[in-house]
């Protein structure tokens, strides 16, 4: 890129060359040359262009030929692809200039800082105004723009007259920009096209992609997460998994130097040698084959076969075998762990899994986290751990779970979330579920339903059972949402109650003056005689206080119609509580509690069972309005 501007009329010589005229054919080269054999820096030297000859021939690179000079008015005829992009065709300029010593004379170029440059591949050229340049219009200043801007295109190599056929309608929009402005000062950078010859394209290789390769860049600061290594990659039905990029080769093109430009050769490498099964589809068309998944599951390669599948077997889940795997709950894999050692975790510590369906037969271990649609822990889980599954069998549980339907053979002081919950043997721990069933009940176990528990045997003591019927958040939220709603209604009819009896006031304290004037109305109708303006006013005026009235009635009835309904869907909360139980098939031993957590006054009825009581089934009574107990009852 050549620059022009105020700098370029601070560049003085003390020795100076003489003014010499040469025809030349690259011109930076000639210019490098004078400055050395006369001893002074290249910047110091300028030139005008006397002449300029262009040349072309056909050379095939065997046979030498002549080149043939072609006048200026020609030129712009060869600007056509049969020539400019036959390989053979070559074309040159040479130049008659006239190299001198810079002087520091005035120019109007003295604040107008201009560069003239090309892209990479030299096809297109641009002329650059630069931010707070400053020129004035005068008579000379078109011609003196294009010497400036050949000058500085022959410097860098490039053809003049030849692929600019706009140079000189952009230069005529400038200057007339700059004649009706007089002086023109550039608030920001602004580039124009000034040449433009034929740009090649570029050659495409072949490529294969794996799509189904989800491993994100990470950045070289950034710490890696070698957990996260996914060890197996699931893929969606219709998920593009491979493509194969079909190489393509490139157009050929000439640049703004004439210099001709071949595309590269094509080449391919990596032609796909897999073959896939028919769990995945090929897609081919001219640019590229695609290859997509079928069905959900994960991608196996396996000799070169690519298919789709849902069953993974593994020994062990870890940091140091796979990393997390977390394929996803809609992804229909199903993992197999068989590790049974019982001093080894089958899933390792820390590690996170998410698929569809997993069968542990080990142990699961700490600050693990499970989530599933089924699982199965034949082993134990550590207090530490999490697992989440809609249906969930656990053989000792000590960490948590969440779920559904959870069955649980050995609770060991661990807590339970779910919706129905079976344990068969409970040795401490936190039960939270709609209903609960526990075969044996040791000691210190907090069961808190919403509908009902029941122990089959109970066998220790120091035991809590609860019937909360906003057991659940939603449940919680949903009362939460009602009652404050029940406030607001409740204030709306306050108001409406107020503006009632104001209104009711005023009908009551008005309705016999208001039957005069109706009376006296009707005289004046029926005898002819205007009626007075007051009379009707008034008359319209206890019309509307009336209209009013009606309004306010028929919306303080649906108001309180509507608080009624909302009123009875609180009582609904408070009717569950009066039909969920807890039972014991067993008789009472050491110290144990009953609690129902009423709603509506919100309290806590308890009762404790004494040693060796036989009642079996018990619920909540109403003994007598607002006053409850927990009874046994025989069903």
């Amino acid at each position: 890129m050549t620059l022009f501007g105020s700098k370029e009329k601070k560049i003085v010589s003390a020795k100076k060359i003489r003014p010499t005229v040469k025809r030349v054919q690259n011109v930076a080269k000639e210019l490098l040359a004078l400055a050395g054999s006369n001893e002074v820096k290249v910047e110091t030297i300028d030139f005008n262009i006397l002449d300029v000859q262009t040349y072309t021939r056909i050379f095939d690179g065997v046979k030498e030929t002549e080149w043939e000079e072609i006048f200026r008015d020609e030129i712009y005829e060869l600007d056509d692809m049969t020539a400019l992009l036959n390989p053979n065709f070559q074309i040159k300029q040479m130049y008659e200039l006239e190299f001198f010593t810079k002087t520091i004379e005035n120019t109007p170029f003295e604040s107008f800082n201009i560069a003239v440059g090309a892209n990479a591949t030299k096809c297109k050229v641009y002329l650059s105004i630069k931010e707070n340049s400053e020129i004035s219009y005068s008579q000379k200043l078109e011609i003196q723009l294009i010497n400036l801007i050949n000058k500085s295109k022959i410097r860098s190599g490039i053809l003049i007259y030849i692929f600019d056929q706009m140079v000189d309608e952009a230069v005529s929009k400038l200057l007339a920009y700059i004649r009706v402005q007089s002086n023109v000062k550039y608030i920001k950078n602004e580039t124009i096209l000034i040449a433009k010859s034929y740009e090649p394209t570029l050659t495409i290789d072949d490529e294969v992609i794996l799509h189904y390769d989800k491993k994100e860049e990470v950045d070289e600061h950034q710490k890696m997460d070698y957990g996260s290594r996914d060890f197996i990659q699931n893929v969606k039905k219709d998920e593009l998994l491979i493509e194969y990029i079909k190489a393509k080769t490139g157009k050929p093109g000439r640049n703004c130097r004439g210099e001709f430009m071949s595309p590269k050769a094509i080449e391919e490498k990596f032609s796909p040698r897999f073959t896939f099964d028919d769990t995945i589809r090929k897609e081919d068309s001219p640019k590229s084959i695609k290859y997509f998944a079928n069905e959900n599951g994960y991608i196996s390669l396996n000799k070169n076969v690519y298919s789709i599948k849902t069953d993974v077997d593994m020994k062990q889940i870890s940091f140091k075998t796979t990393g997390n795997i977390t394929s996803g709950l809609d992804s229909d894999v199903t993992i197999n762990v068989s590790e049974k050692d019982s001093i080894k975790d089958a899933i390792g510590m820390g590690m996170e899994i998410e698929v569809t369906e997993i069968d542990i037969d080990g142990n699961v271990g700490s600050n693990a986290q499970l989530r599933a649609v089924k699982a199965s822990i034949n082993g134990q889980t550590h207090k530490t751990s999490q697992v989440r599954a809609d249906k969930l069998n656990i053989n000792v549980h000590k960490g948590k779970a969440y779920g559904k339907k959870i069955y649980i053979t050995r609770l060991e002081h661990g807590i339970i979330d779910g919706d129905e919950v079976e344990v068969s043997q409970a040795i401490g721990g936190n039960i939270r579920a709609k209903e609960i069933v526990i075969g044996h009940c040791a000691s210190h176990v907090k069961a808190t339903a919403s509908r009902s528990i029941e122990i089959k045997k109970l066998r220790g003591s120091e035991n809590t059972f609860t019937i909360d019927p906003l057991l659940k958040k939603s449940t919680r939220n949903n009362l939460g949402e009602n009652n404050n709603d029940i406030k607001d209604l409740e204030l709306q009819i306050k108001e409406l109650k107020t503006d009632l009896d104001l209104y009711t006031t005023q009908i009551d304290n008005g309705t016999a003056a208001f039957l005069d004037v109706k009376k006296r109305l009707l005289h004046y109708k029926k005898n002819g005689i205007k009626m007075p303006d007051s009379f009707i006013k008034k008359y319209k005026n206890f019309q509307k206080v009336q209209e009013h009235l009606k309004s306010i009635k028929e919306n303080y009835e649906f108001k309180n119609n509507e608080l009624d309904i909302l009123k009875s869907k609180t009582s609904i909360f408070q009717d569950d509580i009066m039909y969920a139980r807890i039972i014991n098939r067993d008789k009472w031993h050491g110290y144990n509690e009953l609690i129902f957590k009423l709603i509506d006054p919100p309290l806590d009825v308890i009762f404790k069972p004494p040693e060796g009581f036989s009642g079996k089934i018990f619920g909540l009574v109403e003994v007598s309005d607002g006053v409850f107990e927990i009874q046994a009852l025989d069903k």
